[in-house]
């Protein structure tokens, strides 16, 4: 079982490590998306994995046969889930889950959605805001870039109350405006 307090891995490394579309692919999604580095890619993809997995184990039911009540509850929750998340639309059906790419995965991170909503000028900018504690959802402080944003929290995302950018003075704020035009 192990000692519940030790971390453990939370992604799998790539059977092919030198595989170059994959690395070129990996490179683009660190730049683009301003990630620290490939592990966080892997994270994401580990996640998909998850959530595919899930979905065939419950299009494998279905095949068999069984209770028809339980396959529809996995069914629901596993998709209602991903809605809540953002990650599926609300008409979505078990094939959409197993369209999912890494992509719709980092774009519910929070350093994503604070880039895309005008809170700093880059993603990397972001991160840093992240981190030092410049970014509240729901009034309440986030320091992890990481921490996937539900849709219903996109929308209550903001600057810390005690920090220094929640004035409309502060010239990292006149800066991120004039990038907004």
């Amino acid at each position: 079982m192990g000692y519940p307090g030790k971390n453990h891995k939370q992604y799998q490394t790539p059977k092919r490590p030198f595989e170059l579309s994959r690395i070129e692919e990996e490179t683009r999604l660190v730049i683009e998306y301003g990630l620290r580095n490939k592990r966080e890619v892997w994270i994401a993809k580990g996640a998909l994995r998850r959530y595919r997995k899930a979905a065939r184990e419950i299009i494998a039911l279905q095949s068999t046969g069984s209770e028809q009540t339980r396959i529809e509850r996995k069914k629901d929750e596993l998709i209602g889930s991903l809605q809540r998340i953002g990650m599926l639309s609300d008409n979505a059906d078990i094939d959409d889950v197993l369209a999912l790419r890494v992509e719709q995965q980092l774009d519910r991170r929070l350093q994503t959605q604070v880039y895309r909503r005008g809170f700093a000028r880059s993603p990397k900018q972001a991160r840093q805001f992240i981190t030092h504690g410049h970014i509240a959802i729901g009034g309440r402080r986030v320091t992890i870039p990481g921490y996937t944003v539900s849709a219903r929290d996109q929308e209550e995302i903001s600057y810390a109350g005690s920090s220094p950018l929640v004035s409309d003075i502060h010239s990292e704020r006149q800066r991120i405006a004039k990038v907004g035009r």
